[in-house]
């Protein structure tokens, strides 16, 4: 079956800069399930958050499934992130550490039809080192214009 990638967080490679990614499994209900497989997502505003030793996804909008009935999910609430102790433990540390690091989703798939988040372990990026990196973009840019209009 492959890859199926239902939602991305294209804000998080401009605003952060990425330390170290990881995929993990989401606990869903059943219409969260059937709502993320018509891609009705959205992960731009959420966050990941260490509470107890347990890892949880929050801000995240899945949007209500059409046929459900009165037993739909809610379509913002937090859902806990399927990870291993010795990771959780791991980025905890790493956060308490240093305090201007976060958790952030990068994208949310579908892998063999199980769904997968990945996440990363970020640094926000201060004004200046936005600037710079629209300025290696836009570099990159015009040398792929030049390099296929010589071609």
């Amino acid at each position: 079956m492959g890859i199926k990638i239902v939602a991305t967080n294209r804000k998080a490679h401009h605003e952060y800069f990425i330390l170290d990614t990881l995929e993990c499994g989401i606990a869903l209900t059943g219409t969260e399930i059937k709502s993320i497989r018509a891609q009705k997502v959205n992960i731009n505003d959420s966050y990941c958050q260490i509470k107890k030793g347990e890892c949880f996804l929050i801000n995240a909008n899945i949007s209500k499934y059409k046929e459900g009935n009165i037993n739909n999910h809610f379509e913002i609430r937090d859902r806990k992130l399927l990870l291993h102790k010795i990771e959780i433990n791991k980025w905890y540390n790493k956060l308490k550490l240093e305090s201007s690091l976060t958790l952030v989703p990068l994208k949310l798939y579908l892998l063999n039809g199980m769904c997968k988040v990945e996440v990363a372990l970020c640094k926000g990026k201060k004004l200046y080192d936005k600037r710079e990196s629209l300025k290696e973009k836009d570099l990159e840019m015009r040398e792929k214009r030049a390099h296929v209009h010589i071609n």
